[in-house]
């Protein structure tokens, strides 16, 4: 079962989530609150699978929640999906940065919503969902790339680098494989050791981590 924590300052947005989720036989809401501090406090108590998580609430903001969640984590975190009404709002690029795990849009179809819940809490980030895609492109061109241990010091692989480029561009294992000539398995197994040796947990944050040491560029 799914483990989801619903975070809004909006009672009815949380209402119509709970309800959304609550036909899915293997997603059960855990607890819901209305402000980052709430969040935090929920987060540790009831240790959910994947926080829905709004960046804008009067009574604290889910961009210090979803930081302060992710640091106080023992063990593995809860994947942190941003609830926002504009896909391009500031507030998103702050959220990206400090962890989290994907994005969707408050008015989205009661599938999606379970598709993306389902999608994180088995560790695929929304890289290949069309607001994910917009927010990295935009968070590429603001985030100038810094020199790149990855690139001068042989972090990655010569194949892992190539991998993780094709992934920037929001490709899925499939279609890596296929530009590769490489079975979809084994882009997984590379990906998986990627995410190890550069210490995240989902598809998403290794591209912000590619941008932001240049390993991939706009």
């Amino acid at each position: 079962m799914i483990r989801v924590a619903l975070v809004d300052d909006q009672f009815v947005v949380r209402a119509g989530f709970r309800v959304m989720l609550d036909v899915a036989d293997d997603i059960e809401v855990v607890g819901e609150c209305g402000d980052g501090p709430a969040a935090v406090k929920l987060v540790e108590r009831v240790q959910p699978d994947v926080v829905c998580m709004d960046v804008r609430m009067p009574g604290g903001d889910g961009l210090t929640a979803t930081r302060e969640i992710l640091e106080r984590a023992s063990g593995t975190p809860p994947a942190v999906l941003v609830a926002t009404t504009f896909d391009l709002d500031e507030y998103v690029f702050g959220a990206l940065e400090v962890g989290a795990s994907g994005f969707i849009l408050k008015d989205t179809a009661p599938d999606d919503l379970v598709s993306a819940v389902r999608r994180l809490a088995h560790g695929y980030a929304l890289v290949d969902q069309a607001v994910t895609r917009r927010v990295i492109t935009e968070f590429a061109k603001r985030k100038p790339a810094r020199r790149s241990d990855a690139r001068s010091g042989g972090l990655l692989t010569e194949r892992e680098t190539d991998i993780v480029r094709l992934l920037a561009q929001g490709l899925s294992n499939v279609e890596i494989a296929e530009r590769l000539v490489i079975e979809a398995s084994t882009v997984k197994s590379h990906l998986g050791r990627v995410m190890t040796k550069i210490g995240v947990r989902d598809r998403l944050q290794t591209v912000v981590w590619a941008y932001r040491n240049g390993v991939a560029t706009p």
